[in-house]
This record gives structure tokens, C-alpha cells and sequence, in this order.
């Protein structure tokens, strides 16, 4: 049994999803899309086609991965082909409202032609697609997928695309132009049953067209898959055609450059005095590391002198000592308020923390002593609110006693 596997519970009539393996005996199924719950495995089993030939009744007609909940009615006894029936002509399927609107929209006509008839209406046409750039996992086989990049805009498409790992920050994969209403080849493929380690994608995309009158931000977008949102996300995709587990990764257009902020960019004096290297922004480094952050537009750089480049960033120690004594060995005659100590202590906390994610450290522990329990409290609150941690609790108690945390990070 894998994740993605339809199964059925046998002490109900209820279909799901398995979205994950919890452990040797359980399993997390999802029904109808709608919630999940812990099944054992003895207490489930795998839907098969099969099934149709031996019971008298048709196994639902759906991928892996799809709802459950839409071909409900599948798992019912097919009367149609039981014998005694009259023979006759078959009646042709009334159109879906889904359809009727298709045709109306598509033809101007009022009245929607059913599946099947013959006529430029045939053929069950989907709604038109929205605009914009795609990410879509398209399957080559009932367990592969392949990654898609779809463009359905009128513009072309310049990108770059790689993934992301905890054992590696990032790998350039794949780099091209893609044209409008296109899509590439598999960029990469993926296996359902290695859903849990999946690596995060990462696009970057910038439009342009031949001969337009506008530049564009750069767009760059971190994808990440997530077992509760990406069964839901099947759906018909644009330009190729078929149902495809689909990502809209432009969810914020580009922003146009104006001629006038070009024009002040090329004319802004060049500076002097050699720039510093670039601090660690915990928040924008927060929003790359998470798997649902929107698309932002990368800022626009002028061209400037060549300047030195910006040191690496350097992960921090396994344990890091919080203490004013650690932090600031060399001044011991400035007298510090409390309140500037405990800020003294936080930053470099949060720097620490942003190096320890930028750097994929696993774990770190932070000593910050016993004292009033203040600073601990404060560390406790900030982990709690940050969704990169996997969980934080009391490090060592046989060394620190109380006064150490150690933080898993993801």
C-alpha cells in the first residue's frame, strides 16, 4: 500500500485516499477530500478495476489521487446491462450545467448540445482556462508523474527550473523560452509512492514579448507538496489538454517596469565606498523556506561598479550560548540595561535561528540559562509562531537542567 492508493474501508462503504503511511500498522486516508482520519491497515483495501468482473459492479473511474467523493455513484450495481431490458435506443445523456455553460459561452448558442451528437458542440467541451503560467504534474503512468510547465498566456516565457532538498538547498535542472499557449516536456518526474520526500520546485519566470513596450519583473516561485492540499488539486489543465494535479505559480502577475524608473536607474550615480555584504532578512528568508509562499517579483538591481560579493553564509554552532558574558566577551565594563541585554540576546538569537534554516541544519540548541525565565518564554513564543520548526523542547536536562532548548528544524 502506497500514498495515493484509492482504498475502501471494509467495515463501511466510504472511499478514500491514503495521503500518508503513518507507521507499519496505520495509515491516514482522506474521504471524500473533505478530512482525514487513521485507519489500520487490516481494516482497508485497495480498490482494483478488477473488482467490476467478479461483483457486478464498476470500480470508480479515477486516478490516483483523485476525489473520491465526485464518482461516488461508480461503485454501484450497473443495471444497464442486466438481462430482460428492452432493447431500444439508447437516450442521449442530458449536458451538465458545467457543459451547457461551456457551449454557451463558446457557440452564443441557448441551448447546450448533449456528449456525443454530432455538431461543433460535441464532444463535452471544459470551460475556458484561466490565464497565466502553470505548474503541472501530469501522469505518464498510474504511479509516475511527470512536471510540466504550461503557458497559457500570450506572451512567451523565459525560465529556469529546480528543485529543492533537505539534503541539498538547490539544483538547477532545466532552462529554456517557452512559447505562449505551450507547455515543455516532463522537466522531471516523480513517483507517488516517494510522496513524503519529494523535493519542493522552483521556478523562476520572466515574460516577454517581441517588440512590446514593457520589461518585466523577474517572478520567483518555491512550490512545496503537501499531502492535504495536493489531492484536491486535480483538475482539467489548459493548452494540454488533460487532467493534471495543477499549480498556479503567478498568482501575482508581473509587474511592469516603467520606462521612467529604467531611465532613473541607468542615470543613479554609481556610490563610492564599496557596498556591504547583504545582511541575513529573517522575514523574506521565512517566506522562500515555506512551501505556500506566494510569487513575488524579484527586485530590480541598476547596474553599479563591480562590487566585493556578499560573504557566504556561515552555519552557526551546534550549541550557541545566549548569555551577556558569551555574546560580549571583550566589554565587561559597559553597564547594560536589562531591557538592552534581553534585545541583545533575541538578536542574536534570530540571527542564529535564520543561519541555522539558510545553512539546513537539522537541529540546534540554544543555551540561555535559568535566571527569571524571561528570555525563555520569549524563545518558547517566537519557535511556536515559526512553521520551519518541527518541534523545540527542554535540552539535557542532565546537563542544562532547564536552562538549554533544543529546536528540530524541517
Amino acid at each position: 500500500m502506497n500514498v495515493g492508493d484509492r482504498v475502501r474501508l471494509l467495515t463501511g462503504t466510504e472511499e478514500g485516499i491514503v495521503t500518508r503511511l503513518l507507521d507499519s500498522e496505520l495509515v491516514e486516508v482522506a474521504i471524500d477530500n473533505d478530512f482525514t482520519i487513521p485507519v489500520l491497515r487490516r481494516e482497508v483495501v485497495v480498490v482494483a478495476h478488477e473488482e467490476g468482473k467478479n461483483f457486478d459492479r464498476a470500480a470508480p473511474d479515477y486516478g490516483p489521487g483523485q476525489t473520491p467523493g465526485k464518482n461516488a455513484n461508480a461503485s454501484k450495481k450497473d443495471k444497464s446491462k442486466r438481462p430482460g431490458q428492452s432493447a431500444g435506443p439508447p437516450r442521449p445523456p442530458q449536458p451538465s450545467l458545467q457543459q451547457a455553460l461551456a457551449a454557451v459561452a463558446s457557440s452564443g448558442a441557448g441551448v447546450a448540445k448533449p456528449a456525443g451528437s454530432s455538431g461543433p458542440g460535441a464532444g463535452g467541451k471544459q470551460p475556458a482556462a484561466a490565464k497565466g503560467l502553470f505548474l503541472a504534474l501530469v501522469h505518464q503512468s498510474p504511479e509516475l508523474l511527470g512536471v510540466t510547465l504550461i503557458n497559457n498566456t500570450e506572451a512567451d516565457v523565459l525560465f529556469t527550473y529546480g528543485e529543492e532538498t533537505s539534503a541539498r538547498p538547490y539544483r538547477a535542472l532545466a532552462a529554456d523560452k517557452l512559447g505562449p499557449k505551450a507547455s515543455t516536456k516532463p522537466l522531471s518526474f516523480l513517483h507517488l509512492k516517494d510522496f513524503e520526500t519529494w523535493p519542493a520546485a522552483v521556478f523562476q519566470l520572466l515574460p516577454t514579448k517581441l517588440n512590446g513596450d514593457a520589461a518585466y519583473e523577474l517572478l520567483t516561485k518555491r512550490q512545496a507538496f503537501k499531502a492535504s492540499t495536493f489531492y484536491g488539486s486535480q483538475k482539467p489543465a489548459p493548452v494540454i489538454g488533460k487532467d493534471a494535479y495543477l499549480f498556479q505559480l503567478d498568482e501575482k502577475a508581473a509587474a511592469a517596469i516603467a520606462p521612467e524608473k529604467l531611465a532613473e536607474e541607468a542615470a543613479a550615480p554609481v556610490p563610492t565606498a564599496p557596498a556591504k555584504p547583504a545582511g541575513v532578512d529573517a522575514a523574506a528568508l521565512k517566506a522562500q523556506l515555506s512551501g505556500d509562499a506566494p510569487a513575488k517579483p524579484a527586485a530590480v538591481v541598476a547596474a553599479a561598479a563591480p562590487a566585493k560579493p556578499a560573504a557566504p553564509i556561515v552555519a552557526p554552532p551546534h550549541e550557541v550560548d545566549l548569555h551577556l558574558e558569551a555574546l560580549r566577551p571583550d566589554n565587561k565594563e559597559e553597564e547594560l540595561s536589562n531591557t538592552a541585554i534581553l534585545r541583545l540576546q533575541l538578536d542574536a538569537f534570530e540571527d542564529t535561528l535564520s543561519r541555522a534554516l539558510a545553512t539546513n541544519m537539522h537541529e540546534i540548541v540554544f543555551i540561555h540559562g535559568m535566571g527569571n525565565g524571561v528570555l525563555r518564554k520569549e524563545i518558547h513564543r517566537q519557535l511556536s509562531r515559526n512553521k520551519d520548526i518541527k518541534f523545540f523542547e527542554d535540552a539535557r536536562k542532565e546537563k542544562f537542567g532547564f536552562g538549554a532548548t533544543l529546536v528540530r528544524l524541517k
